[in-house]
């Protein structure tokens, strides 16, 4: 393998995939007596690092020239704080109907709700919008304050966590986007939003480092 350092279980399922790929991720689950949302993270880091590929309605193969093309050590120590994006933010005192038009201003997946003190009070995505939006007409007197997802359900990233970390948090969480945090020293377990991290990020920083490798 690459320099990579597998998990026991991760080394199990490569080699699952080694001997019956292609495989389906039920199929992996099923011969290790595991359920196959306890393996997505593990599947989503093997695919990330280039041991595994992925196919739609196929299942998942060995990538035989990953040893030879790709070591990803160096992205494994990869921080979030280099990788950040600036976040789109909207105040908790404004509209549904504002943070649609922002949304699609911007052309996000999430927005991150700030209170009073610019402190992170709520997430809210496309699904919340579309929710908020399907029979409701009033959306300009709809605070997002009443449909976005509050403190202390919200996932979230410091900037010192690596973009593995984040990717697993991604994957498990089935979310497309962490804001990236900064606990504030004055005010207990309240953070200041100063980025985010996405799925689009980390697969682009991946490609970057795939692509370099096999030149």
């Amino acid at each position: 393998m690459s320099s990579i350092k597998l998990t026991k279980r991760q080394e199990e399922i490569v080699q699952i995939v080694k001997e019956d790929g292609p495989i389906t991720g039920e199929q992996i689950a099923e011969k290790l007596k595991l359920t196959r949302a306890t393996l997505r993270p593990d599947l989503a880091i093997l695919t990330m690092a280039g041991s595994l590929e992925a196919r739609p309605r196929v299942g998942y193969f060995f990538n035989k020239d990953s040893e030879r093309l790709f070591e990803p050590t160096e992205f494994l120590n990869l921080k979030v704080n280099d990788y950040k994006g600036h976040p789109i933010v909207v105040q908790k005192s404004s509209s549904v109907y504002d943070a649609i038009v922002q949304m699609f201003l911007e052309d996000v997946g999430t927005l991150y709700v700030v209170d009073s003190e610019s402190c992170l009070a709520g997430v809210i995505s496309r699904k919340d919008l579309l929710r908020a939006a399907i029979g409701n007409k009033n959306l300009e007197d709809l605070p997002v304050s009443v449909i976005m997802t509050r403190m202390p359900n919200i996932i979230k990233v410091n900037p010192e966590e690596t973009l593995v970390q984040a990717a697993k948090k991604l994957v498990t969480n089935r979310i497309d986007s962490l804001p990236v945090v900064r606990e504030l020293k004055h005010k207990p377990n309240s953070y200041e939003v100063i980025g985010r991290i996405t799925k689009t990020t980390i697969t682009k920083v991946y490609l970057e480092i795939a692509e370099q490798k096999s030149v």
